[in-house]
């Protein structure tokens, strides 16, 4: 784990308790993309499946967390980001661990969303995020969020 996962498992702790108890871990930060793991011991169902609610929180956070991360590397200091809007599916079940993975827009999305920020304080980010099962690839979960930062 390097510092800015550390950094951002630290502040998920601190600041969102429902992390810890979700037994959520920052497992990496490269290349703009974030991975958060959220084991099946502490967030499964009835079915022995992970529960929708947690992969719900699981999506939002790596969202919420990729900007966060994003935004620090960038010096922006002064802003708050919060979740505006979800559109979340499942097509699969998640049956072990999962991983929820959010991987940066395009950079010229990216570019508007900083010029929107500094001219404004306030511009918003459509991230996507999707859910795996530890061992596979494939999308178990897939979210569309949309985040807001604002001064």
């Amino acid at each position: 784990m390097n510092r800015d996962s550390r950094h951002l498992e630290t502040v998920l702790h601190r600041d969102i308790p429902l992390t810890r108890d979700m037994g959520l871990k920052v497992l990496d930060w490269q290349s703009q993309q974030l991975r958060l793991q959220l084991p099946l011991a502490a967030n499964f169902n009835h079915k022995s499946t992970m529960f929708g609610g947690s992969l719900y929180c699981g999506a939002v956070l790596a969202g919420w967390g990729w900007l966060h991360l994003r935004l620090r590397e960038e010096g922006v200091q002064d802003g708050h980001i919060v979740i505006q809007e979800g559109q979340i599916s499942y097509p699969l079940p998640v049956t072990r661990d999962g991983i929820a993975i959010c991987a940066a827009p395009s950079a010229a999305v990216w570019k508007k969303f900083l010029a929107m920020y500094q001219r404004y304080g306030r511009a918003r980010l459509t991230l996507h995020t999707r859910v795996v099962n530890t061992d596979s690839d494939e999308s178990a979960v897939t979210f569309t969020g949309q985040y807001v930062l604002h001064r």
